[in-house]
C-alpha cells in the first residue's frame, strides 16, 4: 500500500498490527518491556548530570572528592600535585634536620586545617655558664679560662674579652695576651705558680697599680708589655726580664725604685716614652741595647748616666746604639762628657 506525496508516489511502510488478539497482547507486552529498559539505561546519565549541576539557591557549587564534599572556602586545603617537581639535589649545601618525632596530619572533617609537623623542644633548650661563672670556677687545668679565652697550645689569648681582672690561667701557660680589656689592678697572686710564663702583654687596659710581688715569682718571664695604661709606679721586676715596655702611662721618676734596672742583667729593650719622667733612670745594665725616653719632662742628666767617668773605655756601652730623648726640654749639648762611651749620640735637641 502506498501514500501519495506531492506529485509523486513515495513508498511508506505502515505498521501492520496482528489481527489475532493473543498476538496483539504479546506484542504490546514486548513493546512495554523494551521501552522500560530504554528508560532505565538513561537514568545514570541523568543522575550524574543532576549531581554536577548546582542546586537552585546555592551560592557556590560543590566540589566532590571521594567521600569529602568541599566548597570553595575549603579549597585552600587541597594540595595540587599536578605541578610538583622533584627538588634539586644540592648535596652538602642542605643541612639535614633531625627531629625526635614527626606527627603526620590526619583529616577528621572538612573544616579541619592541615597541621604542621610538631618538633619536640626537648633538644632545643640550651643553658650555659656565664663569663663570670666560668672564671670563678677554675679547674686544675684552667679549663674555664679556655672557654672564655682562646687557648692554643701554651698561649692564652684574652684580647677584648671585657675582663676586669687577670683570669685564672692554666699551669702550662707560656704566653698571655689580655689586651684591650678593663683590668685596673694586678694582685699578688694573679700569676702564682706560672713558672713557665715568658710573656705578659696587658696593653690598652686601665691598670693603675701592680702589687710588688706580682712578678717576683716568675723565673721564666722575659717580656713584660704594659703600654697604654695608667701606671704611676713600677713594681719589683724579675731578674730574667729582657723586654720592658711601659709607654703611654703616667709613670713618674719617683715611681721607679733606686737601682731598679741595674740588677736586670738580661734587659735589652727599655721603652719608657710618653710618661711623666723628669730624669733618666739609672744606673742602667750593660746589657741594654735600646732606651726610649722621648716625650717626657727630662731637663737634665748626670755625667755618669751612660758612662763610668772613672774608666774612659768605649767598650762599656758598645751595645747601646739606640737612645731616644727627643720631645724633652733637655739640651743634650750641655752634657758632652756623658756620651764618650756610646757608639752613637742620643737622638734629641742639641741647641
Amino acid at each position: 500500500m502506498h501514500r501519495m506525496y506531492g506529485n509523486g508516489i513515495q513508498p511508506f511502510p505502515f505498521l501492520f498490527l496482528p489481527q489475532n488478539p493473543m498476538r496483539l497482547l504479546a506484542f504490546l507486552s514486548l513493546l512495554a518491556l523494551v521501552l522500560h529498559e530504554a528508560g532505565t539505561a538513561s537514568l545514570p546519565g541523568e543522575r550524574k548530570r543532576e549531581e554536577q549541576s548546582p542546586t537552585e539557591g546555592d551560592t557556590y557549587p560543590f566540589l566532590h572528592m571521594g567521600n569529602y564534599a568541599l566548597n570553595l572556602e575549603d579549597y585552600s586545603e587541597v594540595i595540587d600535585l599536578s605541578s610538583y617537581e622533584e627538588p634539586a639535589d644540592y648535596g652538602d649545601q642542605i643541612s639535614e634536620a633531625k627531629v625526635d618525632r614527626v606527627t603526620l596530619p590526619t583529616r577528621t572533617s572538612s573544616s579541619q586545617s592541615i597541621m604542621a609537623p610538631k618538633i619536640s623542644s626537648s633538644n632545643l633548650t640550651m643553658t650555659g655558664p656565664t663569663t663570670s661563672d666560668l672564671l670563678n670556677s677554675q679547674s686544675s687545668h684552667g679549663l674555664p679560662t679556655c672557654l672564655v679565652c682562646v687557648c692554643l697550645g701554651s698561649s692564652v689569648y684574652c684580647d677584648d674579652a671585657d675582663l676586669e681582672n687577670i683570669p685564672p690561667l692554666p699551669r702550662m701557660t707560656t704566653y698571655l695576651y689580655a689586651r684591650f680589656n678593663h683590668i685596673s689592678h694586678i694582685q699578688a697572686g694573679d700569676f702564682k705558680g706560672l713558672t713557665k710564663l715568658k710573656r705578659i702583654d696587658l696593653s690598652s687596659n686601665s691598670i693603675s697599680s701592680i702589687h710588688n710581688d706580682a712578678f717576683c715569682l716568675l723565673p721564666a718571664l722575659q717580656d713584660l708589655i704594659l703600654p697604654e695604661n695608667q701606671l704611676a709606679a713600677l713594681p719589683v721586676l724579675p731578674s730574667g726580664i729582657e723586654f720592658l715596655d711601659v709607654r703611654l702611662n703616667r709613670l713618674q721618676s719617683s715611681g721607679i725604685q733606686p737601682e731598679a734596672f741595674v740588677a736586670l742583667e738580661k734587659l735589652q729593650f727599655l721603652y719608657l716614652a710618653d710618661n711623666l719622667l723628669d730624669s733618666i733612670p739609672g744606673p742602667l745594665p750593660l746589657s741594654l741595647r735600646s732606651l726610649h725616653l722621648q716625650n717626657n719632662m727630662i731637663k737634665t742628666m748626670e755625667r755618669d748616666t751612660f758612662c763610668d767617668t772613672r774608666e774612659h773605655r768605649h767598650e762599656h756601652r758598645r751595645q747601646l746604639e739606640d737612645i731616644r730623648l727627643d720631645g724633652n726640654p733637655i739640651n743634650l749639648s750641655l752634657f758632652p762628657e756623658a756620651y764618650f762611651c756610646l757608639p752613637r749620640l742620643p737622638v734629641g735637641r742639641f741647641t
